[in-house]
């Protein structure tokens, strides 16, 4: 009898072994597939202000969000996925939601930084502890734009649109998920 109950849970332990294969083989490609959208967007980033190496080099950790969709038609949101980087050094990835109410109408894609200047600032990322409020604002990367940009609060932002057209761009409202990879 005991041989009858066995076999079938082995099949079954077997069967979702199998399965989950391909699961993380999916998940892996789309963590490889963020992975390398972020080098692109650094690369951008430095390509359109030189300067933004120094900050890459010298701040404690940052975060990039390579691709930040935003929409909306008097209620608006905004998502994206992005990885988590420590002195350099990949240690997760975090999830940017936004939700805005206002005047705003239309849609577009950016990119977007946040540098964390010490590690007790990063450590405040990684507890979901940072959401930036309605009055907090990003710096537009264009030549030259990080020449004399400080660190606020221990956080210092960049965005680089990439297209669309919206009538209202701020970073008020959002909110972070960080996870390990």
């Amino acid at each position: 009898m005991k041989k009858k109950i066995v076999f079938p849970v082995f099949i079954v332990l077997v069967s979702m072994f199998i399965m989950s294969n391909p699961i993380e083989a999916q998940t892996s490609k789309k963590e490889k597939r963020l992975v390398a959208d972020c080098g692109e967007a650094k690369e951008d980033f430095i390509e359109t202000d030189g300067l933004m190496e120094g900050l890459f080099n010298k701040a404690y950790g940052y975060v990039i969000f390579p691709n930040v969709g935003k929409g909306g038609f008097g209620i608006g949101g905004a998502v994206g996925n992005g990885v988590v980087y420590e002195k350099g050094n990949i240690i997760g990835k975090a999830k940017l939601t936004q939700l805005s109410i206002g005047f705003q109408f239309g849609g577009q894609s950016y990119r977007e930084v946040i540098f964390f200047e010490s590690k007790a600032d990063l450590k405040r990322f990684q507890e979901n502890k940072i959401e930036f409020s309605a009055q907090a604002s990003a710096v537009a990367v264009t030549e030259g734009a990080s020449a004399n940009v400080k660190y606020k609060e221990g956080v210092m932002i960049f965005t680089q649109q990439k297209g669309g057209l919206m009538y209202e761009a701020s970073i008020g409202g959002q909110k972070f998920n960080y996870s390990d990879f």
